[in-house]
């Protein structure tokens, strides 16, 4: 258990501390949590709004060891936690720390842009207090290095690079949308059971926040596990839609997202765990579909090349891709994946990397994702490349790749984030009835769009064998990934 020099109800009442981090009756549920889970005591006013959220009669009455918060879009989550964060590393005593040890709060998500959300909201916590503005020693944008001796701090979630450190406090955000899958190098339960040992010195806490999807992963197994009258009584598991949250969110917002889609507006703003959500492709499937040890193929003579190029505009967090492929005994192989990450210039892209690469390989046409299909296209004629749009969305692409992986006609190259990013790939059946295909929230699926679409190009075209005429196979590296 954490040593208070103050607390919690206490900071959060005084507007010299963190009075300002959540004020006013729309704050109310995540200031009765955070007390709770801190072991204070609640008012019966409270204790009602306590039971509403997390299905228990009384608040632990104790420092909790979990808390797992399961909460819609825009529910405040992200900066309830970064108030708890700021609690913790200035107004909790560190002194489990040896001589020269320095304590560690990391901030974990699936992406880096989910991570540095919540770290700009603990940084905004700790300046908007004139207190404790004064116990930032020095911040960049990964690190708030406190006087306190700790360190908050933008981690990835990794359970390899989690590991050896001492903590206070450890946040993992939107752990609905980490990997679940039992064959991946960095699941959600590795990463969850790497930090659980960096807050056994400090007796600290496990701070999980998260809009609910699939029935699945550590997030939906504690739900089951914890939530309510019978769960742990270490472990504290909160749910509600976000309105429930935070009351001013617009209901015009949630209504318009659930008239899209009803699944995932449940999801996003109901609070509600999605059925149906399945993954497209196996694992086991991708990697035995994989050539260990390809990382390109050279192009040959007589052979016809297609490529398909999912386009970005460089300033985003989305990759420019492009994916290469040719026949071979009626299966599509896939000969390179290039991705160019932010940031870029997307015509400098088509003008330096890709088209080059296309002339290497013969190819005078590309098809690029229907929905850019005019972005770009006057840079790929200037480089002497025909851009045509898909005929099929992202969606059907990935559709149509299911029976040919499956059936053993297609070899990929060796892609550690290929095969991530279809590994990823999730299917479910919308509000309407109609089956939707793509990455979960936080996730990419750009490199996977072009293979998908390079796939279906190679086994829809009729191939003519021809010779490459003054083509030289020749590889050179450059600024982007060759994958």
């Amino acid at each position: 258990m954490l040593a208070k020099r103050t607390t919690i109800r206490e900071a959060l009442n005084d507007p010299k501390l963190l009075g300002n981090a959540l004020p006013g009756y729309s704050w109310r549920a995540w200031r009765i949590l955070l007390i709770a889970a801190m072991g204070e005591a609640l008012s019966d006013e409270e204790r009602a709004i306590f039971t509403a959220f997390t299905g228990r009669d009384c608040e632990p009455g104790a420092q909790v060891d979990e808390f797992w918060g399961i909460a819609g879009r825009r529910s405040g989550k992200t900066r309830a936690a970064g108030t708890l964060a700021a609690y913790v590393a200035t107004l909790c005593n560190h002194e489990y720390l040896a001589s020269g040890e320095r304590a560690s709060i990391p901030i974990m998500a699936a992406s880096q842009v989910q991570a540095n959300k919540a770290f700009q909201a603990v940084l905004g916590v700790l300046e908007d207090s004139p207190v404790l503005t004064k116990q930032i020693e020095s911040s960049n944008s990964e690190t708030i290095r406190l006087r306190s001796r700790v360190d908050i701090e933008v981690r990835p979630a990794n359970y390899r690079t989690i590991r050896g450190i001492t903590s206070p406090l450890a946040i993992g955000d939107e752990v609905a949308f980490w990997s679940t899958d039992e064959g991946a190098a960095n699941s959600d339960a590795d990463i969850l059971n790497a930090v659980r040992p960096a807050l056994a010195t400090s007796g600290g806490l496990l701070w999980v926040i998260s809009s609910p999807w699939a029935k699945r992963g550590e997030l939906y197994e504690t739900f089951k596990a914890s939530y309510g009258a019978e769960g742990d009584p270490a472990i504290l598991v909160a749910k509600g839609a976000s309105r429930e949250f935070n009351e001013t969110l617009p209901q015009k917002v949630v209504a318009r997202a659930f008239a899209r889609d009803s699944v995932r507006a449940a999801s996003e703003y109901a609070g509600e765990f999605a059925d149906g959500v399945t993954n497209l492709l196996d694992r086991v499937v991708v990697e035995a579909a994989t050539d260990r040890g390809v990382i390109e193929r050279p192009p040959e003579l007589g052979i016809r090349y297609v490529a398909f190029a999912d386009p970005a505009g460089g300033s985003g967090q989305d990759s420019f891709t492009l994916a290469i492929a040719h026949v071979e005994h009626d299966r599509a192989i896939i000969d390179v994946v290039a991705e160019r990450r932010p940031k870029f210039s997307p015509d400098a892209v088509i003008a330096d990397d890709f088209a080059p690469l296309l002339g290497r390989y013969g190819i005078t046409s590309i098809t690029t994702d229907r929905y850019a299909a005019e972005f770009n296209r006057d840079a790929w004629r200037r480089a002497g490349i025909d851009p045509k749009p898909s005929s099929l969305t992202a969606s059907e692409l990935f559709a149509s790749l299911v029976p040919t992986i499956n059936s053993g006609q297609v070899r990929l190259t060796e892609n550690a984030r290929l095969t991530q990013q279809l590994c990823g790939l999730e299917r479910y059946a919308s509000g309407g009835g109609r089956e939707k295909i793509g990455h979960p929230r936080g996730k990419h699926d750009d490199i996977a769009n072009s293979v998908a679409g390079a796939v279906y190009l190679a086994l829809r075209k009729p191939i003519q064998r021809f010779a490459l005429a003054g083509v030289k196979v020749l590889m050179d590296e450059r600024s982007f990934e060759y994958f």
